[in-house]
């Protein structure tokens, strides 16, 4: 959201880390929870005008966007009553994460801090 969205105090520090991902040549990678998150977030401040470039943006610049399957949300049950700290959400990406072998996420949630296996990248 803060690389596509209006202005906030993470958005610069969100596009210098997504910079020097981009030129490490790392492997970019989201969910489609993340594009559900993008949809609704612009249809409740209605801005659907700027659904089509939010989409195109993120879409940009990934490698591969993963489905989120019955498996990832069975999985995401049993994370957020192991893992209170998580949201439900979270715990999408995290079950998502978990499946495809993904050890880093980029994100300003300090929630992730506490799963000792996911290094998050952001302040």
């Amino acid at each position: 959201m803060y690389l596509v969205g209006a202005a906030h105090a993470n958005k610069t520090e969100a596009r210098s880390l997504l910079e020097q991902l981009t030129v490490s040549g790392a492997r970019l990678v989201t969910d489609a929870d993340v594009l559900q998150e993008l949809l609704h977030r612009y249809v409740a401040i209605q801005r659907r005008d700027a659904i089509q470039a939010a989409f195109d943006a993120l879409l940009g610049v990934v490698d591969e966007v993963f489905p989120i399957e019955c498996e990832d949300v069975n999985r995401a049950k049993a994370i957020v009553h192991a893992r209170s700290s998580l949201s439900a959400r979270d715990a999408i990406h995290l079950a998502v994460m978990q499946r495809y072998g993904v050890k880093e996420i980029l994100s300003f949630d300090r929630a992730f801090d506490s799963v000792p296996e996911i290094e998050r990248i952001g302040t």
